[in-house]
């Protein structure tokens, strides 16, 4: 009876989700505070640059930079572990958002500078805040207009639109400091990138996930030793250093700033959405309409209580995506032990002292590795799109490029008026823009036609017509892509309707693989041999002349014609069918009869397998025929791609 308790407790703990599992305290407390200084530079810029721009004082700068660390660590909670409705329970960290930045100072302007603009900012964060609490429900309704296509859009953007930041790091840090000149800047941040990388290789487990909180460390102290990193801040910084509610006095509310506020928060709702998903793909949990309105929550309370606490709007913050994916830990008690930390340092100003004398160069190694794995979730999900459909193509393309435009050239946002900057001032809020847009124009309005599929242009065969298509005339479109019985097609139109052409594909192979082992020994027995005078004179189909000339087994000598039909002779008589290979896949004729000649060892249920295996292959390249002919632009600019990067590789 002893076990049975056993074998429960053990399918708990299977049951389990990494995102759910409670990690050791001192593995929390070092994944923590890794999290802590990934995100410690952006999240003190925001209050700095503030204070810059509307005129406060050293003194209240500090207060400012306090209340954010200490409210980030709230908010990091409150999205990380949730109550009731709000927070996502993902390890998703919160910090004040970049958009809001040019918005808070024009708002503070308008006000008269100094701490009367910061009141009537505290005003429009606290009223913009409980708005996005309120709306959260609605706008999670809207999660239909984030296919794949928009959500893998967003999160390449994500990752390739922070890049710069990190790069400015690298190079000594946005501002005076910056010298992309410096030989020492680019040692320390190739130095730190090249530690985290060899201790991701060389090591396992716990020392490979800390790999970012080591480089740091070592990179610092080097930097250190030879005098680049300096923390004489701490000495005069004071032990504690609380925050309270309210502290620069009550908040002033102004109906222009609210709209300009919650224009911000509605932007920012987007960006969340995008590093929900992000972080859901990463972590491997499906993200459902609820959790998009619990992330939404929790960014409006958050924000009130920035309002209330003397700091300013949040979202979830991007660059620590980056890092749960680099180091896998997936736990949002990490998250939350970060903001514990936080918390910590929010109230002791020299604990912050100290991981502000980080250097900037050392930081953007660090960065570069960490940005750069968003960016590769992205690619990820944009390896679920549908890019036969042309529409994809330009919606991936337009956002993406209008994203690196004002990421490359941020001075644009001037061109345009003040409320357009809010906008054109983020790369990600741009592209993440677009990419909705677009999506809906091309895919919501109107009747959707889906992609070509097959025909010839001017005569093309669209996915929403497959789908109305009777039986006799889908198997009579679709009949080239197998030899023979016309079986596998006309099971695969029972499994309509079709939302994209990979599912149309996958239906081709389901009937194919899931068919009695005798009706399958029919379809091999219906493909000619290779090489063979009926192929060669296009008595078995032009599909068929197709696959076997992209070899040139049509046009073959004397002595490798007996040489293959010498194999596919000998084939036959060990199998009895015929040798089936996917020729196009092959590198040359020589290759084809050393396939042949090794299978010849096999069982035959293994030849049977191998056979329907080269079938399906054998479809594959059909298929990819159809579409190419249906969709020559697209097929044509795949081909002058695949063009100039292998005259790119060869020139090298």
């Amino acid at each position: 009876m002893t076990p049975a308790p056993v074998a429960s407790r053990a399918t708990r703990a299977r049951a389990t989700h990494p995102v759910d599992e409670v990690l050791p305290i001192g593995k929390l407390a070092v994944y923590g505070f890794q999290h802590v200084l990934a995100f410690y530079a952006g999240a003190v810029i925001v209050p700095i640059l503030l204070a810059s721009a509307i005129g406060l004082s050293e003194r209240q700068l500090i207060h400012l930079i306090n209340a954010d660390l200490f409210t980030c660590g709230i908010a990091s909670i409150i999205q990380s572990i949730g109550f009731w409705k709000v927070g996502v329970r993902l390890p998703l960290l919160q910090g004040v958002t970049f958009t809001a930045v040019s918005p808070m100072i024009a708002i503070g302007a308008a006000a008269g500078n100094g701490t009367d603009g910061l009141l009537t900012i505290y005003g429009a964060v606290i009223v913009a805040g409980l708005f996005t609490f309120l709306i959260a429900p609605y706008f999670s309704r809207l999660i239909r207009f984030f296919p794949p296509v928009v959500t893998g859009s967003v999160i390449t953007i994500i990752g390739i639109a922070l890049l710069p930041v990190a790069a400015a790091d690298a190079a000594g840090g946005a501002g005076p400091t910056l010298d992309p000149t410096s030989g020492k800047n680019l040692a320390y941040a190739l130095g730190t990138l090249a530690l985290i990388v060899v201790i991701q290789r060389v090591f396992k487990g716990f020392m490979a996930t800390v790999a970012v909180l080591l480089g740091l460390v070592v990179g610092t102290l080097v930097a250190w030793s030879l005098g680049d990193a300096h923390f004489g801040s701490v000495g005069g910084s004071s032990w504690v250093g609380a925050t309270t509610p309210f502290y620069f006095g009550w908040p002033r509310f102004s109906v222009a700033a609210i709209i300009s506020m919650i224009v911000v928060m509605v932007i920012t709702a987007v960006e969340t959405t995008g590093d929900v998903f992000a972080t859901g793909e990463i972590v491997e949990k499906r993200v459902g309409r609820e959790d998009i309105a619990r992330a939404l929550r929790a960014d409006g309370v958050a924000t009130t209580i920035g309002g209330i606490f003397n700091s300013f709007p949040y979202t979830c913050f991007a660059e620590n995506v980056g890092l749960v994916r680099l180091t896998r830990v997936k736990s949002r008690y990490v998250v939350a032990a970060a903001g514990t930390i936080m918390i910590v340092i929010g109230l002791i100003p020299k604990a912050g002292a100290i991981v502000a004398g980080i250097p900037h160069p050392v930081l953007g190694g660090a960065a570069l590795a960490m940005f750069a794995t968003v960016a590769v979730v992205g690619f990820q999900t944009l390896s679920r799109v549908d890019f036969h459909d042309h529409r994809n193509v330009v919606i991936v393309a337009t956002s993406i490029g209008l994203a690196m435009y004002v990421t490359a050239q941020p001075d644009v946002a001037k061109a345009v008026p003040s409320w357009a900057q809010i906008i054109l001032g983020s790369g990600i809020t741009l592209g993440s823009i677009t990419a909705i847009v677009l999506n809906f124009v091309f895919h919501h309005v109107g009747k959707d036609f889906g992609p070509a599929v097959a025909g010839q242009p001017g005569d093309t065969v669209r996915l929403d017509e497959v789908n109305e298509m009777a039986r006799e005339e889908f198997v009579q479109t679709f009949s080239g892509l197998f030899q023979g019985p016309e079986w596998v097609v006309a099971r695969a139109y029972d499994l309509r309707p079709f939302r994209d052409t990979q599912n149309l594909r996958r239906a081709f192979q389901e009937s194919l693989f899931s068919a009695s082992p005798e009706e399958q020994r029919e379809l091999i027995d219906a493909y000619p041999d290779l090489g063979s005078a009926l192929v060669v004179e296009g008595l078995t189909g032009e599909e068929s002349l197709r696959d076997q000339s992209a070899r040139g087994l049509n046009r073959l000598g004397d002595v490798e014609h007996e040489e293959l039909s010498a194999v596919t002779r000998a084939y036959r008589d060990r199998f009895g069918f015929p040798l089936v290979v996917c020729v196009r896949d092959v590198d040359s004729f020589d290759k084809v009869v050393e396939q042949g000649r090794e299978r010849l060892g096999n069982a035959e249920t293994q030849e049977h397998a191998a056979a329907l295996l080269e079938i399906a292959k054998i479809a594959g390249h059909r298929f990819d025929d159809f579409l190419a002919e249906a969709n020559p632009i697209h097929a044509a600019r795949t081909r002058w791609v695949e063009k100039r990067a292998r005259g790119m590789l060869e020139s090298q």
